[in-house]
């Protein structure tokens, strides 16, 4: 038998140092410019302060080259790109509105007739998220704490504040410019909240309207616009000529504050929204990390009213750099310096207006509306016969009768091959797509990845019309976007603050990599539909 000895053990008398807890940023700031092309940071750089947009530039990470995945660049499908990380063949939002043939009529990106409209008693609330098919980096921000971080969309435009803020968010407000409130839908709760009234009855649009929009520098300063009365520039309601200083004017019968939309005040409105959000809900505050997503909406506004290359637009852009200033300086006052982590884009950028690009021998050109719709229909009416061939021609996309196209067993390519003759005899059209079959198409293989990245079958249409560059449908003032060219797809993307590396670079990235860095940064799982990847450069 062995002897056993034992020994006693000596106590571990050490306490365990506590787990140091994950840093993370107390508050995520997306910020949107509506309509925002790349080259506007440049060319108005000398016009900004230190504080506002070059805040951004010369402190934080900027990337160079960033461009839309995507073929529809107009403000629904932007917003929801940029937060989602994903394209528009995945969440679904293929443009502002679209035919969907499952309901069988139009559809608004954000229309929701199961709602009712918080702050007032219209129908402009009667809208959520719910066409949006995937999450957003604020419904991932939400998921990962439990519900605990607090995430606010806000914007002038309901879709600018909607599609951002998420399926999961507190709320979302947008602008009625009925009764110059801030609204919202029952999808986010039973009432507005109390800060939302409080700032509604301050009446600062009331306030705005009696005011003039006269420029902030001596006219001779605006040396990066044209001069102020071109006949290529729209006007605002009630005005004669599209010339400082503008007056608002309201015409019976039109929602009061509407004017309000295209002028700067549109931009300072929504900023005073917004920092009465950001003490009203005390975003990061709390223990975890919050989410403001704010959309400036009236730069949009402004240039399809006035072009790229106004004073009207110089002067928002320069007026808009000491808004942003002023919402970065409160931020630091309440979220602390290097505590805040902000990132920048645009939903879309914008083409210069025909008339301006013709004085410089570029071609460009306009067509009416109906051109390309009533070519189509007259082609299969002479082909095929009487009939209602055309559902819909919405965004360059032609949606055909699928169901009409069946009972005379009619195949789709048949029907195309139609079409596509008729309309490259006219002017001003480069291609007709078949985006069933993009693959037969002879096109730049980039090309063609921005056409597969917005073909949804229930939602997109089956035929697109591929116009020449600078060309504009219906418009002849004014600046419009919604193509596949690099005017539209070219916008800032602008990182800042909390964990990021300043730098900047010039190889392409996409919008879908916005959603994916932020989500790297807090460290989270990207949002469902995402396919982009993170700009490693940017992070710290």
């Amino acid at each position: 038998m062995t002897a056993v000895s034992t020994f006693a053990q000596p106590k571990n008398t050490r306490v365990p140092k506590p787990a140091t807890p994950l840093n993370r940023p107390k508050l995520v700031v997306g910020i949107v410019v509506d309509q925002m092309r790349y080259d506007y940071l440049y060319r108005y750089y000398d016009k900004f302060t230190p504080n506002g947009f070059r805040r951004l530039m010369d402190g934080g990470f900027n990337a160079r080259n960033n461009h839309y995945h995507y073929a529809a660049t107009y403000t629904g499908p932007g917003h929801a790109a940029i937060y989602t990380g994903s394209a528009p063949a995945l969440n679904g939002i293929v443009g502002n509105d679209f035919y969907d043939r499952t309901i069988g009529r139009m559809m608004y990106c954000a229309e929701d007739t199961t709602v009712s409209t918080l702050g007032n008693t219209g129908s402009a609330g009667k809208m959520s998220p719910r066409n949006m098919l995937v999450t957003t980096i604020g419904d991932q921000l939400k998921l990962a704490t439990d519900g605990r971080s607090k995430v606010v969309g806000i914007a002038l435009k309901d879709r600018g504040a909607i599609l951002p803020a998420g399926h999961a968010a507190n709320g979302a407000y947008w602008f009625d410019s009925k009764d110059g409130n801030f609204i919202s839908s029952t999808f986010y709760g039973k009432e507005l909240p109390a800060w939302v009234q409080a700032f509604n009855a301050r009446k600062l649009p009331e306030q705005f309207l009696t005011q003039k929009w006269e420029p902030l520098l001596p006219m001779n300063q605006y040396t990066e616009s044209t001069s102020d009365d071109e006949v290529y520039e729209g006007t605002l309601t009630g005005e004669a000529k599209p010339v400082f200083p503008h007056e608002f004017v309201v015409q019976a019968g039109s929602a009061k504050y509407e004017v309000l939309r295209t002028s700067p005040y549109g931009d300072q409105i929504t900023k005073e929204f917004a920092l009465a959000a950001l003490k009203g809900e005390k975003l990061g505050q709390g223990s975890v990390t919050d989410m403001l997503c704010v959309s400036f909406s009236s730069p949009d506004y402004i240039g399809h009213t006035f072009g790229t290359h106004a004073i009207e637009t110089e002067d928002n852009y320069i007026r808009l750099d000491r808004q942003l200033a002023d919402l970065f300086a409160q931020l630091d006052a309440t979220v602390g310096k290097g505590q805040w982590l902000a990132f920048m884009s645009a939903d879309h950028g914008a083409a210069d207006v025909p008339g301006f690009s013709q004085q410089y021998r570029i071609p460009a050109g306009v067509k009416s509306y109906g051109e390309v719709n009533d070519a189509v229909k007259a082609s299969l009416e002479k082909a095929y016969g009487p009939g209602q061939w055309v559902l819909a021609y919405f965004n360059q996309e032609v949606y055909l009768n699928h169901d009409l196209l069946a009972e005379k067993k009619i195949a789709m390519v048949d029907a195309y091959d139609v079409v596509k003759r008729a309309l490259l005899k006219q002017r001003g059209v480069v291609n007709v797509l078949n985006l069933h079959n993009l693959n037969a198409d002879a096109l730049p293989e980039a090309q063609a990845d921005l056409f597969r990245n917005v073909y949804f079958p229930n939602r997109s249409g089956d035929i697109y019309v591929l116009q020449q560059a600078g060309w504009f449908e219906g418009r002849s003032k004014g600046t419009t976007h919604g193509t596949s060219y690099a005017y539209d797809t070219h916008v800032p993307f602008l990182l800042y603050g909390w964990g990021v590396k300043p730098g900047q670079t010039f190889r392409r990235t996409h919008i879908y990599d916005i959603a994916p860095t932020i989500t790297a940064l807090l460290g989270i799982l990207e949002p469902s539909g995402c396919i982009g990847d993170p700009l490693g450069e940017a992070i710290k």
